[in-house]
């Protein structure tokens, strides 16, 4: 079963950082787009940033544009999302979601996700 899982979310204050993790099992992320997508209380799922297989595109919302960068580390079989500067409004649930072969706009594009990992930035 294609499973992904997120991890490397918790409480940062305003101007720190973190480091998402999208881990997968039961097959290959080199083989797949991977995007990130988080969801705040009450707001729709938006896209955060995505990376393609093909030709290692790389995607960033206007919102997070030199403060996030995503990349995947073959070996490890991972794709991560650092994320710094971070604001009070980063605050959200952060999924990554894998399809083939590139990078789509929309959520309803991506196959499998996973179960989302909580980021708060408080003071």
């Amino acid at each position: 079963q294609v499973q992904l899982v997120e991890s490397g979310g918790g409480l940062v204050q305003p101007g720190g950082s973190l480091r998402l993790s999208c881990a997968a099992s039961e097959f290959r992320l080199a083989y797949y787009a991977i995007g990130w997508f988080r969801q705040a209380p009450g707001k729709e799922r938006e896209g955060v940033s995505c990376i393609s297989t093909r030709d290692g595109s790389i995607y960033y919302a206007d919102s997070v544009k030199g403060r996030f960068t995503i990349s995947r580390d073959n070996s490890k079989n991972t794709v991560y999302l650092q994320m710094n500067s971070l604001e009070p409004e980063d605050t959200a649930v952060y999924y990554c979601a894998s399809r083939r072969p590139s990078c789509m706009r929309s959520s309803r594009e991506y196959e499998y996700w996973g179960q989302g990992t909580q980021v708060l930035v408080s003071s």
